[in-house]
Formats: C-alpha cells, structure tokens, sequence
C-alpha cells in the first residue's frame, strides 16, 4: 500500500486474528451444527504446538530484555503482551533485517495440545429462612476442625451444585445472622455463583421444583423467590447496605424484679444514636472500631418480673446482642445502662430484612 502512495490509518488494517474468525467461523458452525456467538459464555479453547515457528519472535529479546521478564505463573517470557511491547520498539528497518518479509511457509501444520470446555458463571438468588438455633450461616471450621455438621451455605448450594453440574460456588447474602440466631419474616437475601456449571438451561418449574427440593430437604431452613440473575442484579443487594433497617425481636433478662411500668419509657425513644467499639466475640476477624449505628424505634412486652420481650428497628450493622447487655461498657447507650440494672438477651430472631431483590415471585 506504501508503494502506490495510499495512506493507511491503524482502523484500515484488519488484525490477522479477525481474519482467522472470519475463514473458521463458518467451518466450526458447519461442523457443529451451531451458530457461533463471540459473546456467549460457553467458550471451548484449543491449544496448539508448532515447534517449528515457536521461536519465530525471540530474536526480540535483545532489542528489548526488559520487555520479556520471568513472571511466576508465566510458562514462557514470550507472552502476547511482552512481544507487542518489543514490536513497538523496534524500527521497520531492523525488523526486516532480523525476520523475512513475507514470512517463510511452514513445513509442518500444527499439532492439538489440549481442548478445554468451560461455561461462563451463572447466578442464583433468593431469600432464606432459617428456623434452628444451631446452624451458622457459612461452614463453622476452626483449626481445620469442623464445629457444626452443616451450614445454611451447604445446605442450599449442595443442590445447585447437582443440578446444575457446577465445579464450585461463591455464596453471599445481605448481612448475616449468628449461629443461635433464627431468621424469620420474608427472609434474608442471599446469592450464589455457580463457576463453570455443564448445564444452564432450566424452566421457571424446574427452578421452582429445585426450591421444593431443598425445603423439603431440611427443617432447618426454607428458600423462596429462587431465580436465575444477571452478575450485575446482585449489586443491588449490597448497595444502601448501611442505610437499610431491619427488624428484630429479642427476649431479655433482667437481674432486678421489674413491673410493666419500669419498662414502658423505652417505646417512647425513637432514633437513638449508639455508639459500638467492636464487640469482643468479633474482634478476631473484624478491625477494632467505633461504629454509630441508629436504633430506630423499641416496642416492650412484659412477660413476668425478670423477662420482656423487646421488638427493634435498626440501621443495618447494629450488633444487637451488645445493645442489650453493653458487651463490658463497648456498646454505649444499652439496654442494661437505660434501665440502671443488668440486661441479658435469651433469644434473638431477625423479623426482616428490608432489602427489595430479588423480586417476589408469587409461589
């Protein structure tokens, strides 16, 4: 093209690997019997060796050593990268001293090294209930011992991971409960990623049958809502988590004899502000800190003179066990401090969650 005088812009040059979809494309979708889609999530990849071109770039090393250094997880210096890098440095003149220009033809064709199927993550969402007060959220592993013999985590991914052949998972939710906690109402939302699943395709009813499947597996927990989901839907469970209350209710212990009335004041306080220093069972996997966290309103009901039940709404991110009994003096104001006496909590249940995703299916 330089010879006849015509300029050419970078966009006029057609990559030699554009060239190549082109030419295969159409034999792979012959052969296969499928259209071929750039951007699907099933991709096949096939490794190919050819000894006799395999050292085609290395005269690039000396003009440009630092182009091509050893990189841990690298089997060869010669990476894509590291060659454009040296070609961009190296004038016309000297390339065509070192390389001829056209390249020679190949002796020999290649040969298949390795052929690898994988399927892109898909997404599963729902809500969960759990009703035992002996099951922890992920699985309880200390030292490489096991504490408790499932997990809500186990006991909802074991099925997905079946059903949809999956190699592994990634489990996440908004917030989390403890092991003695029981999460009631409409549920907590959770989402998992099912990595390199062999089957994706499932009709509402069969999701809706793998529901049923896993509540009627275990009386621990219930699922609803399960639905496929986009990578980029789960944002919206993690998004305005702080800003989002929840709803709890709690049974407390006092060490004074109390009456009704000793209890009342406390559904007259409306969005008191606490402070939180980490609570102490925490602070080995969480930074210590001072967090202020809003309780929103409290609701009182007097069962005998040292038990009531108290219903909370709170700024997400409240720890509600310290709010009670003021976990030593960390959590300021607290239950104990406002009634001028010692407070404990017996039983904690999360009544909701108000994140809105995934959408309610009507099931």
């Amino acid at each position: 093209m330089g010879k006849q005088n015509l300029s050419l812009g970078r966009n006029d040059i057609v990559q030699l690997k554009e060239a190549y979809k082109w030419i295969t494309h159409p034999l792979f979708s012959e052969e296969l019997g499928v259209p071929i889609d750039g951007k699907s999530l099933f991709e096949v990849s096939v490794i190919f060796a050819h000894p006799e071109t395999v050292e085609d770039c290395h005269f690039l090393r000396a003009i440009c050593p630092d182009c091509f250094k050893p990189a841990k997880n690298k089997q060869s210096v010669f990476t894509r990268m590291a060659v454009m890098k040296a070609l961009n440095k190296i004038k016309e003149e000297d390339f065509r001293k070192q390389f001829p220009c056209p390249p020679n033809s190949p002796k020999a064709v290649c040969t298949v090294l390795e052929i690898e199927c994988a399927h892109g993550a898909v997404f599963v969402a729902g809500r969960y209930n759990k009703y035992s007060r002996n099951l922890p959220q992920t699985p309880w592993i200390i030292d490489g011992e096991r504490k408790l013999e499932s997990s809500v985590e186990e006991l909802i991914s074991d099925h997905l991971l079946a059903v949809f052949k999956a190699e592994s998972f990634n489990f996440s939710s908004s917030g989390r409960e403890d092991v003695d906690v029981r999460t009631l109402g409409n549920g907590r939302p959770f989402a998992i990623e099912l990595v390199n699943p062999h089957r994706v395709h499932f009709t509402s009813q069969e999701i809706k049958e793998l529901q049923q499947k896993i509540n009627n597996s275990s009386n621990k927990i219930q699922v609803r809502d399960l639905q496929l989901v986009t990578r980029e839907a789960i944002g919206h469970m993690k998004e305005g988590e702080e800003e989002k209350t929840k709803s709890y209710s709690a049974l407390i212990w006092t060490n004074k004899a109390i009456q009704k009335k000793d209890i009342e004041f406390l559904n007259d306080i409306k969005d008191l502000k606490i402070d939180q220093k980490t609570p102490l069972r925490v602070l080995h996997r969480r930074p210590l800190a001072v967090r202020t966290r809003i309780i929103h309103s409290m609701e009182t009901r007097y069962v005998d003179e040292h038990h009531f039940h108290l219903y909370l709404k709170t700024q997400a991110g409240t720890y509600i066990k310290e709010f009670v009994h003021g976990d030593f003096g960390r959590t300021k104001p607290n239950v104990g401090s406002l009634m001028n006496m010692t407070a404990d909590i017996l039983e904690l249940d999360v009544e909701s969650v108000d994140v809105d995703w995934p959408p309610a299916l009507n099931d």
